[in-house]
């Protein structure tokens, strides 16, 4: 596995160090998440955009005000991006075990 740390302190130059951020950004992207943790994920996503919604457009009436409205809901969208884009450990408590591969028989 590839980090920050290997980066700066092998100082590696040109082609190479483009493939090395190039493989660590796609370890950062490549999200493992097992089939508990999407059920996890839509449910906090789900109760999140409900509730947000509600107190955002609640707030928003009484003050008489659009922009607050789109203010807390677009802050409440951007923590819960925060949450849930990035594959956490949490997500990925029960990791699924696949069945071993089994060898052809050729005849």
């Amino acid at each position: 596995m590839i980090t920050w740390y290997y980066i700066i302190t092998a100082r590696p130059r040109g082609a190479e160090r483009i493939l090395i951020m190039n493989e660590y950004l796609q370890q950062l992207l490549d999200g493992k998440i097992d089939f508990e943790g999407q059920k996890l994920v839509e449910q906090i996503v789900k109760i999140t955009l409900i509730s947000s919604t509600i107190f955002s457009f609640l707030l928003g009436f009484a003050l008489q005000s659009l922009q607050v409205t789109f203010g807390i809901f677009a802050l409440s969208v951007i923590v819960l991006c925060l949450v849930v884009l990035p594959h956490w450990p949490v997500y990925n408590r029960h990791p699924v075990q696949w069945l071993p591969v089994k060898d052809k028989k050729t005849t």
